[in-house]
């Protein structure tokens, strides 16, 4: 069934109950919010801005927005791109879009005009909805994109070059569109992260977005009572995918702004969270402000926490043994999944498996995997191959791209260009993208095996290794390692630590540098090539 069925049951069987919380800890005056529809709560001594609405005001918020739409002329398969920090309106505007049978495009906050301008051609998108904090970049392109396309504004203050969403949906009808839409109905448009060079638009239908939920439930058995924490911002898929296990049983969630250690744990306390779902660096920088006295656990209410799963790259089992020390009694998982897929889940390791830290899994809920070989051939258990994924969430195309499609569909199979291996247990252990893997004196070194070693090194929060050309080796290794605050760290230090690798695997170059991660948690290796390696090597990468 279409998703918008989810929301009107939740809205039928909890509709006075609160869904969604906004916090950010940023403002620390609480404003009055005029809209009927939202109640702050009373303010504490120290309080941050606050809001909260029901599954009715959800609900109804969609139904404004999506008349809005189809007063103007969208219509079933129009686009309509979402470009908003995680906010209360992020989520009502995406749904109402989906109830008109348009098709939503949520845009990485990060984008600069001209990316915001290439993915709304790129996608052909109809309508654009922003909120404050990108007036000016939508400024800057404002007199090309506002030719063909509508543009609405989501805070106080509407620029002249856009309409007021606010007063605009306030006049619409709160009534449920009576449009029919079909699991194979195209649903949303979300970008690649864009990690060699501009993204593509990926394109999932209505079924894609039922599976997720079912798969983030299955995985994770959240029940009404479980509070989701949601940090990660909202355009991507694997924040919205890990809520649609909550959103599938009108559970509620609480959206916070802000990724500061003591930030999350008194969100946790304060809105008496179950499940938080964090990046290796938010994991990382947690323990360390634990470690160094700044976070005290004891002043928390943190006993209701009973779930921490972390996504988005490899996770070095060092980080959950030392997240075992300080949450000994909670329960973990590594989901494993892209854009192309829908998100996370089309492997993960489960709750149970905590033993096998280090692998990403087994095939996901509803999933199927295999490991193939440069022929397509599935590998022997043990050696490396490319990971292929197969089911109903995986993309129907790269609009716009047939080219880019027929490389990594084959059939029912999805190409994800990482490269894995089989234990013999079944487990599933990411080695590295298939772009990043490192070719020295005819070797090939998998740079995640190296950072995961090197991460071990207590002085080390974070490492990147990339290939720089070589004149002797073609390429060689090097070693980008951001330290630890408050500490000092030597290349001889590394180098001693390296003794324990193989000779081939030991970087032969180090740089001390803060590592550059994207907003899903992904480092952005193609900046580190960028600058150690030169623009014609990065052009030679990206093409692949």
């Amino acid at each position: 069934m279409p998703i918008t069925e989810i929301l009107e049951e939740n809205c039928r069987k909890f509709g006075d109950d609160i869904c969604l919380v906004e916090i950010n800890p940023e403002i620390q005056e609480v404003r009055r919010v005029t809209w009927k529809e939202y109640e702050l709560t009373e303010p504490a001594p120290t309080a941050h801005y606050r809001r909260e609405i029901t599954w009715n005001v959800f609900n109804e918020k969609a139904n404004r927005f999506a008349n809005l739409l189809l007063s103007r002329g969208v219509k079933k398969g129009d686009k309509v791109a979402i470009l908003l920090m995680n906010c209360l309106e992020w989520l009502p505007v995406y749904f109402g879009i989906l109830k008109t049978g348009a098709i939503a495009v949520p845009l990485n906050f990060r984008y600069a005009s001209d990316e915001i301008e290439y993915c709304l051609n790129l996608a052909e998108v109809d309508v654009l909805v922003f909120g404050p904090e990108f007036i000016g970049r939508i400024e800057e392109i404002a007199d090309t994109i506002s030719k063909n396309r509508l543009l609405f504004y989501v805070g106080a203050n509407c620029p002249s070059f856009a309409e007021d969403y606010s007063e605009l949906t306030a006049n619409s009808s709160s009534q449920s569109p009576d449009i029919k839409l079909t699991d194979d109905d195209d649903a949303a448009i979300y970008f690649s992260s864009g990690t060699t060079g501009f993204p593509k638009a990926i394109l999932h239908n209505h079924l894609s977005l039922m599976h997720s939920c079912k798969v983030e439930q299955n995985h994770h058995g959240q029940t009404k009572d479980d509070i989701f924490l949601c940090i990660p911002p909202l355009y991507h898929t694997g924040a919205k995918m890990h809520w649609f296990g909550s959103f599938l049983v009108g559970g509620k969630a609480v959206l916070l702004k802000g990724t500061k250690p003591k930030t999350i744990i008194e969100a946790v306390s304060a809105e008496k969270c179950t499940i938080v779902w964090l990046l290796v660096p938010w994991a990382q920088d947690i323990l360390d402000a634990i470690d160094r006295g700044d976070i005290d656990l004891s002043k928390y209410e943190l006993s209701q926490w009973r779930l921490m799963h972390i996504g988005a790259q490899p996770v070095p089992p060092s980080l959950i043994a030392r997240w075992k020390e300080h949450f000994p009694n909670h329960e973990y998982d590594t989901n494993y999944g892209l854009s192309e897929s829908i998100g996370p889940g089309a492997v993960h390791l489960g709750v149970e498996n905590i033993h096998k830290v280090g692998a990403i899994g087994k095939a996901g809920y509803g999933w199927k995997t295999k490991i193939i070989d440069e022929n397509g051939q599935i590998v022997k258990q043990g050696e490396v191959g490319e990971l292929c994924v197969s089911g109903p969430g995986v993309m129907t195309c790269y609009y716009n791209d047939k080219a880019a499609t027929d490389e990594v569909l084959k059939g029912e199979w999805l190409l994800t260009g990482d490269m894995a291996m089989e234990d013999e247990d079944g487990f599933i252990f990411l080695v590295d993208r298939k772009k990043d893997v490192v070719i020295s004196g005819g070797e090939n070194i998998y740079p995640v095996q190296i950072e995961n070693f090197i991460r071990g090194y207590d002085k080390v929060k974070d490492v990147a290794v990339i290939g720089v050309p070589d004149s002797r080796l073609g390429e060689a290794t090097m070693a980008i390692i951001e330290v630890k605050d408050g500490m000092e760290c030597s290349e001889d230090e590394i180098n001693e630590f390296c003794l324990k690798l193989p000779r081939y695997k030991r970087p032969h170059h180090i740089v001390f540098e803060d590592i550059p991660r994207n907003p899903t948690g992904k480092i952005e290796k193609p900046k580190l090539r960028k600058k150690y390696c030169g623009e014609s090597v990065v052009a030679k990468q990206n093409r692949g």
